[in-house]
């Protein structure tokens, strides 16, 4: 959809949309309030201002862990070439999203479009030294970054 679309969806449909891109209800009712955006950068950029850290435990209920053959949609697009991945990368990168989740109480969240498994593995493990503070801002980061590539998959500039 382009961003007149967008803009003219009903509250309650605009919500459901971006749900889709981030299950965090806080930032998809503050992207929405902020209706009519009339550019798609517009709503990147207020979308960026909006994710606040308190959306992030909701952001992340809404996402698998990174090699979970069972994730599908988006997050399974994301994380194609994961499957790709040996059965050892595969088998690390379960061992280590059990290690991630026991140390910081959460899935291991990262923007995983187009990277490897490997690459994952790799990033996986340098964050499993991170202190829970600087672990969690990271998170956000990632969360800003996937959230980011799925909006602009939502709405596109010029498309009809």
């Amino acid at each position: 959809m382009n961003i007149q679309e967008f803009d003219g969806l009903a509250e309650g449909d605009a919500c459901r949309e971006l749900l889709a891109v981030c299950a965090a209800p806080r930032w998809a009712g503050a992207v929405v309030a902020g209706r009519p955006y009339r550019s798609a950068a517009a709503l990147q950029s207020a979308a960026a201002t909006a994710l606040q850290d308190g959306d992030l435990d909701d952001a992340m209920s809404g996402h698998p862990r990174i090699g979970d053959r069972g994730a599908g949609g988006r997050s399974g697009g994301e994380q194609s070439r994961v499957s790709a991945a040996g059965d050892d990368v595969r088998a690390a990168l379960a061992e280590g999203n059990a290690e991630y989740e026991r140390r910081f109480g959460h899935v291991y969240l990262v923007c995983a479009a187009g990277r490897s498994a490997g690459d994952l593995l790799a990033t996986l493990r340098t964050r499993l030294g991170n202190d829970p503070g600087a672990e969690r801002a990271v998170a956000l980061g990632e969360l800003a970054d996937i959230n980011r590539l799925r909006l602009a998959d939502l709405v596109r500039e010029g498309a009809a």
